[in-house]
């Protein structure tokens, strides 16, 4: 009986993590027309090296987001209207951030351009030099440098239900609503990522 409590707290609390925005939904939000049409066909191929990605059923747009640009210039989500958006936050300190990057940096170089981006923000608190070494020293030189050291980036997307870890990943359509996501890192260099980007992008 405990034993089944125990385990039916964990399954609850991980829907409410995961299963709260798209859970308490079963139709897509007015502002994303065609959005959950998109996910449809994501869905299938979320598999292999992106099985972890969670696909949404009925997708919403996401909160204005904001964030730095090299120069330290603001900017936001919306720059990217017209375009999908594969959001991931990550951070120096943290080894699967560091893993993922060159796979994100390829991805970038392949699929890259006027329709689809990897919008790599760094949630550093301080120490931008160590960021700069790092890319740098790891030849990451496909992806925009984009920064977020106040990480209200991070806490708006906790406020989704996203966000928990780091790595973060979000799949954005062109009308800037949430198609999938995914806590933890991805090789996403992979057949398996590259096909899913081109759903989301219609390649």
């Amino acid at each position: 009986m405990i034993g089944a409590a125990v385990v039916a707290g964990v399954v609850a609390g991980v829907a409410a993590i995961y299963g709260t925005k798209d859970g308490s939904r079963n139709q897509e939000s007015a502002a994303c027309p065609g959005s959950a049409a998109v996910a449809a066909k994501m869905d299938p191929l979320a598999k292999g090296q992106i099985a972890a990605l969670n696909v949404s059923a009925a997708p919403q747009p996401l909160p204005p987001i904001s964030f730095q640009r090299a120069d330290g210039t603001s900017m936001s989500l919306a720059d990217f209207k017209g375009r999908t958006v594969l959001l991931n936050l990550w951070a120096t300190w943290c080894v699967p951030c560091r893993r993922e990057m060159p796979a994100l940096n390829k991805l970038e170089g392949d699929l890259g351009g006027k329709d689809f981006e990897v919008v790599a923000v760094n949630i550093d608190t301080r120490n931008a030099d160590r960021v700069a070494a790092f890319l740098d020293d790891n030849k990451i030189d496909r992806l925009a440098r984009y920064a977020d050291p106040s990480t209200g980036i991070l806490q708006s997307l906790k406020d989704e239900g996203l966000g928990q870890g780091l790595p973060t990943s979000v799949v954005i359509d062109r009308q800037g609503c949430r198609l999938a996501a995914m806590a933890g890192p991805a090789e996403w260099a992979s057949d398996e990522a590259k096909a899913v980007i081109k759903a989301a992008t219609g390649l």
